[in-house]
């Protein structure tokens, strides 16, 4: 008896204390169909996922019929990661002056999440479009998210890739099977 009591107590402790580690995604409402917000196209920066672990990304868009120039890249931390730090530097620096106060004890964990929040969400802040093709897989997916988390992105969306996207991989040197476009 004392034997089965103990096991159950392990049991109960060591099952408390695994929590699985997960990320927080803001999906949208499927109830409200509202139009996207403008978006300045400077600050939109577009991570293209590709075949072999390769990511290729371009900032705005198309502008007096230049195309953007697209930039092959990786997961690394000289990769996609140091071109994302180097575009969120103020919001960045604007969360270390806060998590500083924090550790001072200048502000409560919910004033710190609720100010984080606001600097992430800001409409000077940019906003990363992720696009997956078909070669590209779903650790692909997984990491391009977890940079995100990384370097203070807030403002960010995985959408389909479009024709125009197909296009820019094709001039970047991406193989792109011309079954699948």
């Amino acid at each position: 008896v004392d034997l089965g009591f103990l096991l159950i107590t392990f049991f109960i402790l060591t099952t408390s204390i695994i929590k699985p580690q997960t990320m927080e995604i803001s999906m949208p409402s499927k109830d409200k169909v509202t139009d996207p917000p403008a978006l300045k196209q400077s600050l939109a920066i577009t991570i293209l996922l590709g075949k072999n672990n390769v990511a290729y990304y371009y900032f705005g868009t198309q502008e007096n019929g230049k195309d953007p120039e697209v930039i092959k890249s990786d997961f690394s931390s000289n990769g996609i990661r140091k071109m994302l730090l180097e575009r969120n530097k103020s919001v960045v620096a604007r969360i270390h002056e806060l998590s500083l106060q924090k550790e001072a004890k200048q502000l409560t964990d919910s004033l710190y999440k609720k100010e984080v929040s606001k600097i992430k969400g800001d409409v000077n802040a940019p906003m990363v479009i992720i696009k997956g093709t078909d070669g590209s897989n779903y650790n692909n997916l997984v990491d391009a998210l977890d940079e995100m988390q990384i370097c203070n992105i807030g403002r960010y969306a995985v959408v389909d890739i479009s024709d125009y996207d197909w296009e820019l991989l094709k001039k970047a040197g991406e193989p792109v099977d011309p079954v699948v476009k």
